[in-house]
Parts: C-alpha cells; structure tokens; sequence
C-alpha cells in the first residue's frame, strides 16, 4: 500500500517519526515521505542520517497552522499523526498550549486532509486517553473522538481515518528507562508506588501496528497492540539490581497502571491474534463485518490494564533488550 506514495509524519522528528522513516523507507520504498514539525534544529540532525536520499523532504510547519498544513499535504497519499503536546506536567501547566496543539490540531489536519484529497490518516494515541486523569489524556480523548468522526465528516471525500493506542515507548526520551540508567549509580532509585506497572512496547512494534493499521483499516478503528507489561521495581531491579528503591509517590495526574481499553469500550472491541480494536459506536459501525473482519468479541467488562495483563516481560528479558539497544536508548 505504502511503495511508491508519498506519506507525511507531523511531529516528525520526535522519537516515533525518528523510527517510522528508516524503517518505512526500508520496507515499502514510498515516492517521498515529508517530516513536518516547527524545529528546525531537530530536522537538521535528523536530516544528517539521510545523506544524498532524495525520498526524504523536511517542511517546517505547525499543526496549529491550517494554511501551512494546505500547502505541506499537496499530493500527498497517507498521513500519520504524530505531532502532541505529550508531557503530563507540561500539560497541566500549560493547558491553553496542549488544547491548540492536541485538539485544534486534530481538527486542523482533518479539515486540510480531506479538502486536499489524502486516502488515510493514522493518528497515534495514548494508554491515558483511556478513562483520563490529566488533561494530556483528556486532550487525546477528544483527539481520537475526532479522528473517529472524521470518517462521517469527510461524507462523500474518499479520505479515512484511524487511531493506534499504545503507552510509554521502551527507552524513548523521557520514559523511566533512560532516567533510571542515568542515576544508576548513585545507589538510589526514586519509584512513585511499589505496586505500579506499566505496558512494555518498543518503537518498532509501534510502527508496525501503523503499518497494520493502514493496510486494515476502513476508517474510525482504534487499534490497540497486545504487549507485556512489567512491575516498576523489576524494571528499577533490571537496570540497578543493587540500587536501594525509594517510594517517593504518584505525581499529580499519573495513574498506577496504564490502562489502554476501559470497560465501556468493552461493548464494541474485538480481539485479533496481535491486537486489539475498539471500532466506533457511532453510525453502527460498531456491528460494521468490514470492520470486524476475523475478530472475535472480548468478553462482557472487558478492560485491558498493566495490571491485569496476560503477558509479562522478565527482568532478563529487559536486560536483553537493554544490551541490544544501548546506543540508541534515550536518544531518540
């Protein structure tokens, strides 16, 4: 689906678009793929890794800023949506900031991208868009309910749309991993709950469930991938086994355990051997075969938490993953 079109990443030179690029330029060899974020410095370094290869464009823009989205997403086929005001503090400090960006730059793209024309969207979300605590997730919630909507707004357009969910990536900036690997060796580890734990998902399986999502969808899924999950202290045990763990308590807006589909989702998700996906309620597309497929119904008060999880990952299975990708954890 994917060789030979032109594909735009917002937010693109975060950690997600510093993935998907070499990657999808590895296995589907589209005509172009377009990077559009507002920093110019990240898309000076990011360009450094592309020397000479002319499938690769930058386009400085913001999602906040309709006409520039007009103009980037000109004879473009597929768009993913990477682009958020993610960071939960930052977010509750700054609300008026994370609503333009995560709220009025949903609508934004959705507008630009039916007028002009592009055949799917997939937008990337989050485990706390699901019953949200603190306003990043609220943010994505109302994201993800327009993204679904999308699907009826866009009417006779031959534009689609579709959600992928999934929680902290493994050694992403800013997530527990790198942080805990660069105090390691003071001898102490902070943990907020001894009891807390968390879905375990690597960039790359990210990327491939956009694959899967534009190769399967019909337009308003949400698409959750099956991962393991782990206890925050084997994780801490992992990285620093002989570090002391002090509990220093939930940050405001931070949740125990990740949660990725609540019981009211229940009702219209359905199980595939890989994943999950929740379809809409709307328009009875939640009964819609061409969206169900091969899947099977989940049952009755389904909810799919790190906590009651079917699938754990073990302290040397992390450590595995750890040595494997030393050099780029926390870099990207």
């Amino acid at each position: 689906m994917l060789q030979n079109s032109t594909i735009l990443i917002t937010g693109g030179t975060g950690s997600f678009g510093n993935t998907f690029v070499p990657m999808t330029l590895q296995k589907y060899n589209p005509k172009k793929i377009i990077v559009f974020s507002r920093d110019e410095m990240k898309q000076w370094e990011m360009a450094k890794k592309f020397p000479g290869d002319d499938r690769i464009r930058f386009f400085i823009g913001d999602v906040r800023d309709k006409e520039r989205l007009y103009r980037a997403l000109d004879g473009v086929d597929y768009v993913v949506h990477a682009a958020a005001t993610k960071i939960v503090p930052t977010a509750e400090y700054n609300p008026f900031e994370c609503i333009k960006t995560n709220i009025n730059g949903a609508m934004n793209l959705i507008d630009a991208c039916i007028d002009k024309g592009v055949k799917r969207v997939v937008a990337l979300s989050t485990d706390k868009a699901s019953s949200p605590i603190n306003l990043y997730g609220a943010t994505k919630l109302a994201s993800d309910k327009l993204f679904v909507a999308g699907n009826s707004y866009s009417g006779g357009h031959k534009t689609r749309f579709a959600v992928v969910r999934y929680g902290n990536v493994m050694g992403s900036r800013g997530s527990v991993i790198p942080f805990f690997m660069s105090i390691k060796d003071k001898g102490v580890l902070p943990i907020t709950d001894d009891k807390m734990t968390r879905f375990m998902i690597t960039l790359e399986q990210g990327v491939d469930l956009v694959w899967r999502a534009f190769d399967d969808m019909e337009g308003g899924e949400i698409y959750v991938k099956k991962i393991p999950s782990m206890k925050v202290t084997e994780l801490a045990k992992a990285i620093a086994p002989n570090a002391k763990q002090e509990v220093v308590g939930i940050r405001p807006g931070e949740k125990l355990h990740e949660q990725m589909i609540g019981e009211e989702d229940a009702a219209f998700t359905f199980e595939y051997d890989g994943h999950y996906k929740i379809l809409p309620s709307i328009n009875n597309w939640g009964s819609s075969k061409e969206r169900i497929k091969d899947g099977k119904p989940v049952p009755e008060g389904f909810c799919y938490t790190s906590d009651n999880n079917s699938e754990w990952m073990s302290i040397d299975a992390l450590n595995h993953w750890i040595k494997a990708n030393a050099d780029h954890i926390g870099k990207v």
